[in-house]
């Protein structure tokens, strides 16, 4: 084999907290992730030598800034690769969006290379050795529905989560995860998402204990420097969502529904009103 072409999937967060913060200014973080039908493809060749990275997005670097490149490194430097890799990366998940794109490249990197290569390295290896790249990328390696700790690298895997349809919505902005992390009080803030409830109802099967559940700290800061996000959130709950939630650090926002109909219906609706930049009407995987 020579050439593999690989799939990305993107993240949402069902619930994310914020416990507190380490003397090394990391945030301590308990959260449930969630891979979606959202996805990037990245076609991984063998060359003769050295790492060549290209992508058919604008906005990304294509050199040793990029998590790909990063990821290609790590395998070459970990490893007895003696070839090269050529990385096409195709872009779908939209960037600064809060949903691991960057992460799940750098993840589905480390997976292509594992297979092209035939180095028959361990799921739980390539996780470990992933957290120097991103907090989020042992996450994106492992996928489905987790229980993530610590910084993010702690995981447990959970069962997967009942079947739904899942409207994504980025506006035209981007947000800074570390700007959204530097200005969070995390000693002060007064409510806290209920993750045990959330992982109890995963166990357990019920979808409405998730939706009644969905909650993220990190809104106390985004929302208020972007109150378009909570302008979309209040748009999916009228389309009828049945549950909303901005992921991650922000912008994005997703919608829960149960009804595939009025999920469709919401989408074409939301693509109608230029609701946001970014649309996608998808499943959890």
């Amino acid at each position: 084999m020579n050439t593999i072409t690989v799939k990305a999937y993107a993240k949402i967060n069902l619930g994310l907290n914020v416990c507190g913060r380490y003397p090394n200014g990391y945030h301590e973080v308990k959260m449930i992730m969630q891979t979606v039908g959202i996805y990037d493809e990245l076609k991984v060749e063998k060359i003769p030598e050295g790492i060549l990275l290209t992508t058919d997005s604008g906005e990304l670097p294509a050199d040793e800034n990029n998590l790909v490149y990063k990821a290609a490194k790590l395998m070459k430097e970990n490893y007895p690769i003696k070839e090269g890799v050529r990385i096409h990366l195709t872009k779908n998940i939209p960037i600064a969006a809060g949903m691991a794109g960057g992460s799940t490249d750098a993840a589905a990197t480390l997976k292509a290379m594992n297979e092209l290569f035939d180095l028959k390295i361990p799921r739980e290896e390539l996780m470990e050795k992933s957290v120097t790249i991103g907090a989020d990328v042992p996450y994106c390696v492992l996928g489905g529905t987790a229980l993530a700790e610590g910084i993010g690298e702690k995981l447990t895997v959970l069962p997967p989560a009942p079947s739904c349809y899942v409207l994504v919505a980025k506006p035209d902005i981007n947000v800074s995860t570390k700007y959204v992390y530097e200005h969070l009080d995390a000693e002060g803030v007064k409510h806290h998402p209920d993750i045990d409830g959330m992982r109890a109802s995963i166990e357990a099967g019920d979808l409405s204990g998730i939706i009644s559940r969905l909650e993220n700290v990190l809104e106390v800061v985004t929302v208020p420097a972007h109150p378009v996000i909570d302008l979309i959130k209040q748009r999916m709950l009228a389309l009828g969502a049945d549950g909303s939630l901005m992921s991650g650090s922000g912008p994005t926002v997703f919608g829960l529904f149960t009804d595939k109909e009025k999920a469709e219906k919401a989408f074409e609706a939301a693509k109608a009103e230029n609701l946001a930049k970014h649309l996608f009407l998808t499943t959890l995987i």
